[in-house]
């Protein structure tokens, strides 16, 4: 079960690699092509503290970083490192933002020539392994606080997991999600899931069963979860229809200030009565919860829950993470709220 801590605003804790405690922090980011990488690297260029020391990708060897990224104020060109070259640039934290099945190479070379480096790892690798941090902070920001192997959560993982942890004593059964994503959640290589020719006037069903987001909402949680993603033609967003069976009866507004209560001191965690829509929460840092809706003879209740797949389903999560793990304010770099 994920732990709930208290929101980090302070600057104080431990700095990592050889960064004094007030001074600008590195990150080398491994396998920025993708759009989460341009997120991150996007945030890092309105960052105080932090700025990115190395910047990895094959596809973009050569390029400028500033000409990908407006407003990052860094000479720094894309470069194509292989596993031993990143392990060997001097930076307070790598970020792995490779796809999946891709960063475990990295990770160990990086480990087995620096004692104890900050690792975070974006893609699913190590989301399913007990010696990573499983890094949602709004649920675990204590353990991440003190971890210095972060395994990103997922998109749709991050939405879920929000949504139903405040509801979990009310259970009667596993909940039941339905998922729909903007086309930037399939990544960059081509496929029909990301072709807006094909998603046009369409809704495309995918992964019916056995979904990776399903079984690491169900480890977290420690509860089946049975989930159903699609992916609709807006390039950015997620929208979940959250179904819970109640083992006993609530009411709607009860059920409503219950989540309020839980996430009044999360500044990154939105409750509204009001249905939250997609096209709200494109570019926000954060995770809108609302349309509450209780049947009472049915025993069921239905929630919504909207986020930006690349901010807070990964880019903004990640920023967190860092954060935190330097002795950071945990929303540095973000907009204020």
């Amino acid at each position: 079960m994920n732990e709930a801590a208290p929101p980090d605003t302070s600057s104080s804790g431990s700095s990592a690699g050889s960064s004094a405690d007030n001074a600008t922090r590195s990150v080398g980011i491994i396998g920025a092509r993708g759009h989460v990488g341009a997120e991150l690297l996007a945030l890092l260029a309105a960052h105080p503290d932090l700025r990115p020391g190395f910047v990895s990708s094959r596809a973009l060897a050569g390029q400028r970083v500033a000409a990908l990224v407006p407003g990052l104020d860094t000479a720094l060109r894309f470069e194509a490192l292989t596993p031993e070259a990143a392990a060997a640039r001097e930076v307070d934290a790598w970020v792995l933002a490779l796809p999946n099945g891709l960063s475990e190479e990295y990770a160990g070379a990086i480990a087995a020539r620096h004692r104890d480096p900050l690792l975070l790892d974006l893609s699913a690798d190590h989301r399913f392994t007990d010696d990573w941090c499983y890094g949602l902070p709004e649920l675990a920001r204590a353990r991440v606080r003190r971890s210095r192997r972060i395994a990103n959560p997922g998109c749709y993982a991050t939405g879920m997991q929000l949504a139903i942890a405040p509801a979990l004593e009310l259970l009667d059964g596993p909940p039941v999600v339905f998922g729909v994503s903007g086309y930037s959640g399939a990544g960059t290589t081509p496929s029909p899931r990301n072709d807006p020719a094909r998603l046009e006037g369409n809704l495309m069903p995918y992964s019916l069963t056995g979904h990776t987001h399903e079984a690491e909402v169900s480890r977290q949680l420690g509860r089946r979860v049975d989930f159903t993603p699609h992916v609709a033609s807006f390039f950015r967003g997620i929208s979940l229809t959250i179904t819970l069976p109640l083992a006993r009866a609530v009411t709607t507004a009860a059920l409503l200030e219950r989540y309020r209560e839980r996430y009044a001191s999360e500044p990154l965690v939105d409750v509204q009565a009001e249905i939250p829509e997609v096209k709200m929460i494109a570019g926000a840092d954060g995770v809108c919860i609302g349309g509450f809706a209780v049947d009472a003879t049915r025993r069921r209740a239905v929630l919504v829950a909207t986020l930006d797949n690349l901010r807070k389903g990964a880019a903004v999560q990640a920023l967190q993470n860092l954060n935190l793990c330097l002795g950071l304010p945990e929303r540095a770099g973000l907009a204020p709220r």
